[in-house]
């Protein structure tokens, strides 16, 4: 099937199949995403170069196409992406793969009888960032920038429902600046940012991978710890508590020492709820 010349100039995919999933039409935006020119790939199988359509999903909403004429819609959030190609723009680099939209739905001749399927395969991949970019907004204090008291609280009710579950360890540490307010009434509410900033960066590169630190509120923050018993929580605690200590706090060229307080607990079988 010669692709019209419109279709050619559109910005989306046109991909058409016959009725035993070969390729009858392959259109320039999916000749210059793939690399796979038009003459290579018409006449062949669909999943000879795309095995990761050879999937139930996949053949079960084309043969519903072929045999009732009906449209199917595969998101990227549930299927992935049909097509694996590279994203276009470098403004994309936190994904791999471009992410896609596809629709399914029947070509018929001039019968009305179904003959082939079509496949129109949209690049969302700039939606997909700014979606990502505003749940990372969203999930981040402004000031400090590690995760805010919206994120731990969906993250606290997450490791206490897993602990529920499966009977693992969980752990908490609680810490606040000593002295705020004094730090702030004698250098400025400015320079109480700074040490704000300062703490949770010193924090935040001690603590691991898959431990969950956040700003409480205020002066006050907390470290969930996943898999972590009470003793190991109790030594983090003192290592967090010293390595602040030591640190020189620096303000327009006047130096000072900041302190915290911690207190560290581990969930035992008496709590019910994670508010407690």
């Amino acid at each position: 099937m010669k692709i019209p010349q419109i279709i050619d100039m559109i910005d989306i995919g046109v991909v058409t199949l016959d009725k035993d999933l070969m390729i009858t039409g392959w259109n320039n935006w999916m000749i210059n995403n793939s690399k796979i020119p038009e003459e290579k790939i018409l006449g062949e199988p669909i999943f000879k170069e795309f095995p990761n359509l050879d999937t139930p999903w996949f053949k079960r909403n084309c043969s519903l196409v072929l045999r009732f004429g009906s449209f199917a819609y595969l998101s990227q959030k549930i299927h992935g992406a049909c097509f694996p190609f590279e994203p276009v723009s470098s403004f994309h680099s936190d994904f791999a793969l471009m992410h896609q939209d596809c629709t399914l739905g029947p070509i018929r001749n001039s019968n009305g009888e179904i003959e082939q399927i079509f496949i129109l395969v949209k690049d969302v991949t700039q939606i997909a960032a700014y979606e990502k970019k505003l749940i990372s907004l969203s999930e981040k204090d402004g000031l400090t920038g590690i995760n805010n008291r919206k994120f731990l609280d969906t993250k606290l009710t997450e490791e206490f429902n897993r602990h529920k579950r499966y009977g693992r360890n969980f752990c908490l540490i609680m810490l606040d600046i000593d002295y705020f307010k004094r730090v702030n009434d004698t250098f400025g509410h400015l320079c109480g940012d700074e040490v704000l900033k300062k703490i949770a960066s010193l924090i935040n590169g001690r603590t691991r991978v898959h431990d969950i630190f956040a700003r409480y509120g205020g002066e006050e923050f907390l470290v969930i710890l996943p898999e972590t018993i009470l003793e190991d929580s109790i030594k983090l605690a003192e290592s967090l508590r010293s390595l602040v200590e030591s640190e020189v706090f620096t303000y327009k060229e006047k130096t000072f020492s900041v302190t915290i307080s911690l207190g560290v607990a581990d969930l035992n079988e008496g709590v019910k709820d994670e508010k407690e």
